[in-house]
């Protein structure tokens, strides 16, 4: 059967790319994403992992910041834009944009999720403005030129939660969304009834609690109900959890130091058990006292004590205070909580759960939690390897979302 073209905006590292992929449903046309390191780590997995030649992969990844939409559309870049952009991407690209990468072919699938940290709950409660005036508010708007552009038959739209309740300008961005993709034709689900397109991603058989608004589009014109995407990911759903052991538990073992050392630039506080080295399993330095900390936290089962009692706990050993908790260890027996963009300064909330290790997790133990395969490799610093890890879509859960999109898109072919 002839495979669904798709086009994929936001990319970052390639979590919902890799999802649909591992379908074979799919065949990309093009993938747009802004930072380089995400940008490198997609080409690479599509060279390594899907048999991407490097030319296909620099082409077909455009780093590129898709606000600004007219030069992604047609190319011919400015000079500002050749500079800032030119030496990354290929010539072609450059010339004749996303038009000319797309050509005549059809569009099936857009698919995307604009960057959430504006709409997160979290986020907003720490802005003294409440994210207002932030720009990601508005990135959605890019995502509805880009799907006016090239009209696909449906597209997904997937963000956080706090989507739902993001209120920049003193109106409800949902409110926005559904305004402006009716403006071009498109259907989805109402903002009244859109509190139950929110998903888990532990319904399918990835280790960790992470919900998600998924917001299913459809062409008017193609006559497709948008309710039978949903009811095809429903079906989809897996009565088994997958657990931080299932995930985590067999990767090889660290132990602490009783002195740590420095090796080079590096500070070394744990080390290896045995002579098997993973890819990207390396433990992250702590102090002796977070080491101390960790042990009393696992020991004690602390993650279950009163929340005035874990505040107190931290300005025992700090000497400081804080209206939020800033310790939490992964339950072996659970799926484990959201896996966070900004876990490489939140690594003090995901204690790895075994109290011989005392240490927070690994970049590798995160992008397992996150569902990505053992052979997904990440190009760029520690810090940006865990934020793209963080700001991905679980690999399965979107594999999950290409199937009911597919199932939409073959039942209407029938």
């Amino acid at each position: 059967m002839k495979k669904l073209t798709c086009l994929d905006l936001f990319s970052g590292a390639g979590g919902l790319s890799e999802g649909f992929l591992q379908t074979g449903k799919f065949d990309f046309l093009g993938h747009v994403e802004w930072e380089k390191p995400m940008v490198d780590t997609l080409r690479n997995n599509l060279v390594k992992r899907w048999g991407y030649s490097e030319a296909d992969a620099k082409k077909s990844v455009i780093q590129f910041d898709v606000q600004k939409t007219d030069e992604l559309f047609v190319g011919k870049w400015s000079e500002e834009t050749k500079r800032e952009y030119g030496k990354y991407n290929d010539e072609f690209i450059i010339e004749n944009g996303l038009d000319g990468l797309i050509g005549k072919r059809k569009v099936d699938v857009i698919i995307g999720g604009p960057p959430c940290q504006a709409y997160s709950i979290a986020g907003r409660a720490q802005d003294p403005n409440s994210m207002k005036n932030d720009y990601r508010n508005y990135l959605f708007e890019s995502f509805v030129k880009i799907v006016d552009r090239y009209r696909p038959k449906v597209f997904v739209f997937e963000n956080v939660p706090g989507m739902l309740s993001a209120c920049p300008g003193d109106t409800l961005v949902i409110n926005r969304i559904c305004e402006a993709f009716e403006k071009i034709g498109y259907q989805i689900r109402s903002p009244r009834d859109m509190s139950k397109s929110v998903y888990c991603a532990s319904d399918y058989q990835v280790p960790q609690d992470r919900r998600r608004v998924i917001i299913f589009g459809v062409d008017k014109k193609c006559k497709l109900d948008v309710e039978s995407f949903y009811k095809a990911l429903d079906e989809l759903k897996s009565s088994e959890k997958k657990t931080v052991r299932d995930a985590i538990g067999d990767l090889p073992k660290f132990r602490p130091l009783e002195k740590p050392y420095k090796d080079g630039r590096n500070n070394v506080s744990h080390e290896l058990i045995g002579d098997i080295h993973v890819p990207f399993h390396e433990a992250r330095y702590h102090n002796l006292r977070d080491i101390e900390v960790f042990r009393k936290w696992i020991t004690n089962k602390m993650n279950d004590i009163p929340n005035e009692e874990k505040l107190a706990f931290y300005k025992e050993v700090s000497g400081k205070d804080s209206n939020h908790n800033k310790y939490r260890s992964l339950e072996w027996d659970k799926p484990s909580p959201t896996i966070v963009s900004h876990l490489y300064k939140d690594g003090l909330m995901f204690i790895h759960p075994d109290v011989k290790q005392l240490r927070s997790i690994t970049i590798r133990e995160a992008a397992l939690l996150q569902s990505f395969p053992m052979d997904f490799e990440f190009i760029g610093s520690n810090a940006y390897c865990f934020k793209m890890i963080g700001n991905a879509v679980p690999v399965l859960f979107a594999k999950n979302i290409a199937l009911a999109v597919s199932n939409v898109l073959e039942d209407k072919k029938k």
